[in-house]
């Protein structure tokens, strides 16, 4: 049975010299299906001068012990989050492909009546070389 919900995903990075914050509240779908949980949602993709690019399609995929975000359409990528390894994508932008590693220290999925709360940790790289240490949050309620 799907469910309409709101996805929240606030991330922040960890950097040398100042942490960054990032936050998209989305309408989607939200359905549980041997043993995965998914959400279906939408972004509107702005450049870096706020002009509106296109949108991107998503799909988050968790469980007790992974994480897959795949978006596609103004961006391209499938991110995929694994207590304990590190894996490698390209990140298809408008401007260029970039390649990150993802190696994840912990993930916490906690259910309650009211939804899902998603936590990642996590190190960054692009183009291998080491970017910051990153949180993303995601938090899933019932429309």
């Amino acid at each position: 049975m799907k469910k309409e919900v709101l996805i929240a995903i606030a991330g922040l990075q960890f950097e040398i010299a100042e942490d960054e914050a990032l936050e998209v509240i989305s309408p989607g779908e939200y359905y549980y299906k041997n043993g995965k949980h998914y959400v279906l949602y939408e972004e509107l993709q702005e450049d870096e001068n706020g002009i509106k690019g296109g949108i991107t399609k998503s799909t988050l995929k968790f469980s007790e012990d992974s994480v897959e975000i795949r978006k596609r359409g103004f961006h391209n990528v499938v991110m995929t989050f694994e207590t304990g390894k590190k894996t490698v994508t390209c990140y298809q932008t408008p401007v260029g492909n970039l390649m990150i590693g993802i190696d994840t220290n912990s993930i916490l999925v906690q259910e309650f009546s009211e939804g899902i709360v998603v936590d990642i940790r996590y190190t960054l790289d692009i183009n291998y070389s080491h970017v910051s240490e990153c949180i993303i949050k995601i938090k899933i309620v019932e429309r």
